[in-house]
């Protein structure tokens, strides 16, 4: 529950279907419900091989978590900035799918190699996520083994469960949105990219205040 609390509001599958919606444009159900399964496999597997390596990935480039948070908090808000005062990404894509025309298999082949870049990472599992991973298994580390394996055990759970909730929003994105205008949709757009710029500096200033305290007692 802990993981699943934590992860919850960063990954945030309804408002990240909204920007994955616009991202894809005006595409057949057939590719969303495709991009939808891969994004939500991809999304699993990247989190539990953060999950298991990440404390040993940031010990052997020695990076502290706190510049983790700081870095990651930084990426979000520069993604969340885009997102704020970029063109309406809905209207773009669908105009791009009307010039292409008969070229759909090309698209849908571009569509395919976003699938972990930026579908995946960061759209879905974004900096602010790999940083939550990193820290509950910092923490999982510090018990025992039967409490390590059955705190792995909770955060694959949460995993699944977040990774079922993508797919099901990612899916069904279109029919998420299909009464609601296409103005209210750019609102909702533009709503959501804010709260994320202030997730990105809600993290990064955390990251930052970690860093500045352990600054503090040696000076």
């Amino acid at each position: 529950m802990l993981a699943f609390t934590a992860l919850l509001p960063l990954i945030n599958p309804i408002g990240s279907a909204l920007i994955f919606l616009g991202l894809v444009g005006d595409e057949p159900a057939k590719v969303y419900h495709q991009l939808a399964r891969k994004i939500a496999i991809a999304t699993f597997f990247f989190l539990v091989v953060i999950e298991f390596l990440g404390s040993l990935l940031l010990n052997f480039f020695g990076i502290s978590l706190p510049i983790i948070q700081l870095t990651g908090g930084l990426v979000i808000v520069a993604t969340a900035w885009t997102l704020l005062f970029d063109k309406d990404s809905s209207s773009h894509a669908r105009g791009k799918h009307q010039e292409i025309g008969d070229s759909a298999p090309a698209e849908d082949a571009d569509l395919d190699g976003k699938v972990f870049y930026p579908f995946t990472f960061p759209l879905t599992a974004g900096p602010g996520s790999l940083a939550v991973m990193v820290t509950l298994s910092a923490h999982v580390a510090g018990n025992g083994l039967t409490e390590r394996v059955q705190a792995h055990v909770g955060i694959t759970l949460a995993v699944i469960a977040l990774s079922a909730s993508v797919y099901l929003c990612y899916a069904y994105a279109p029919k998420l949105i299909r009464a609601v205008s296409p103005a209210t949709v750019h609102g909702l757009l533009r709503i959501i990219a804010f709260i994320l710029m202030c997730i990105g500096v809600q993290i990064a200033w955390n990251g930052l205040s970690l860093s500045v305290g352990t600054l503090i007692p040696h000076m």
